[in-house]
Order: structure tokens, then sequence, then C-alpha cells
């Protein structure tokens, strides 16, 4: 046994004195990232990262982000990247949900007052969804890139792009069958949750997507209860939107920019009125 002095360390063996995290319900350390504006932040904007990777790959997006006075955090899930947990093994999905709304209820104590946005993609799509539909009137808004929506036959199939590939902080193994599972109870709670949502919407998907089968998407503009949805396809764009040929990420950024800056300024105005 380990003495009681010797400091927890991530995976990759930094200690995590010298880490930002936070401490999960059940006790483990999860690494966090937050990218602060400038100026006094409009808004907090939480992203859920995908299943394998880590939120340092969304660090490009989120620093343009900051550009629009909005605060960005994020953490990497229990299993993931420098945070602790066996590999892609998660006891429960709701553990991912729990986890996002206690660093979500963090960021609101210290920042009280301002809309609160969730971005995810892939399974940090699924992770969004549910934890939305948990407490449905504390977000201002969704935005979700290539969701996890419905299971695709290809779902299993690693992807092989340069970027990640050689991320060192990306899991390369396979998924195990109870990680699986978790996925498809995931996505049988999403289909039930989906008429409860009533929040504002973007949705943006690639229609060659292996990962994630894009009648998701189609599914959730279907079904949603929102008055404001909007669906953008990307034509023979693949999974990771934002990691995509720079015509395709820079068009997805700027849609995303531009509709978060749309609707921040709305939810400022309301409070303000």
């Amino acid at each position: 046994m380990p003495e009681e002095s010797s400091p927890r360390r991530s995976p990759q063996n930094i200690p995590y004195q010298d880490l930002p995290h936070m401490v999960n319900a059940e006790g483990q350390y999860l690494f966090c990232r937050y990218w602060k504006p400038a100026g006094a932040p409009r808004a907090l904007v939480f992203v859920a990262h995908g299943a394998g990777e880590h939120c340092g790959r969304y660090d490009d997006f989120a620093q343009m982000l900051t550009g629009l006075n909005l605060l960005v955090f994020a953490h990497d899930h229990v299993g993931h990247g420098q945070s602790e947990g066996d590999r892609m093994v998660v006891s429960d999905f709701h553990v991912y949900i729990r986890d996002s709304l206690q660093h979500i209820e963090l960021m609101k104590q210290h920042h009280p007052g301002l809309p609160v946005f969730l971005l995810g993609h892939s399974m940090g799509g699924a992770i969004s969804i549910l934890t939305a539909c948990e407490r449905p009137s504390e977000f201002s808004a969704l935005v979700l890139i290539s969701p996890l929506v419905v299971a695709s036959p290809e779902a299993a199939t690693p992807i092989k792009v340069e970027s990640y590939t050689l991320d060192p902080l990306v899991h390369h193994g396979g998924m195990k069958v109870s990680f699986v599972i978790q996925l498809m109870n995931a996505i049988a709670k999403i289909e039930r949750s989906l008429p409860k949502l009533t929040l504002p919407i973007l949705v943006l998907h690639g229609s060659s997507d292996k990962l994630c089968d894009i009648k998701g998407s189609y599914l959730l503009m279907d079904t949603v209860s929102s008055q404001d949805k909007t669906l953008k396809v990307y034509d023979e764009a693949y999974h990771a939107l934002h990691k995509e040929l720079p015509e395709v990420s820079t068009a997805v950024f700027t849609e995303i920019l531009t509709w978060i800056g749309q609707k921040v300024s709305a939810a400022g105005e309301a409070r303000h009125t």
C-alpha cells in the first residue's frame, strides 16, 4: 500500500497537484482544461469529448470561442486521457453525465448568472444530450458535432487520422464489450429522452460519417421539441468535422461561432430585460 502522503498521479505519472483537476463522486481524479477570455466572460461553454480521445483535441476550437469572450472548460472523462480509471471502461454511462454536471455546477458557482452552453462530439454528443435532459432549464443551447444517437455497424472501426493515431493521450486499443453495452444503453436512453429537449440546438454532421450514423441526427431533428433547431450536413465529410480538411473545418468553426455568438447575445439581452 502506498503511504497516505504520496501524491495521486495521472496515468502519465504526473502528480495531480501539478495539474488542473477535480475529484468526482467516486474519488477519481479527472484532468481539467480551462480556456479563459481576455475580458469578462459573457457565457460558459462545456465541451464533452468523444470516446477514446481527450479534451486537449479541442484546443484550437476553444481558443476561437474565447475570442467571443466565452469561458470554455472541459475534462477528460473517466478512463480517458489524463484522468484516472481503466482505459475506456465505465461502470455506468451515467457516470459521464454525473461528472459533467459536477464540473458545470462548480463553474456556475464561480461565475453565477452566466448562460451555459453544451458542446459535444460523438460520444460527447450523447453525454451532452443526456446532460441537457437531466437539467433542461439550466442550459441556453446545445451544439452537437457528429453526435452518437443511433448505433452504426462500423462504430468499432478505428479512426485512421494522423493527428489521432500519433496522439499519445488517445486510446488506440479496441472497445471492450462492456463499454459497447454502455454505449447501447445510452443510445436507448437518448431515444426516450429526445422529446424532452426544448432548448436551441445546432447539429453538424458529415454525410460520409462511418462512426456515428447521420440517421441519428435526422432522428434527433424529427423528435426533439425544440422550436429553434438547425442541422448542417457536410457532403462527403467524415466523423471528426473539427479535424477535417481546412475547407470543412473552417466552415464548421464559422457556423458554430456565428450561431453561438447569436445565442449568447440573445441570452445577454434576456438577462437585462
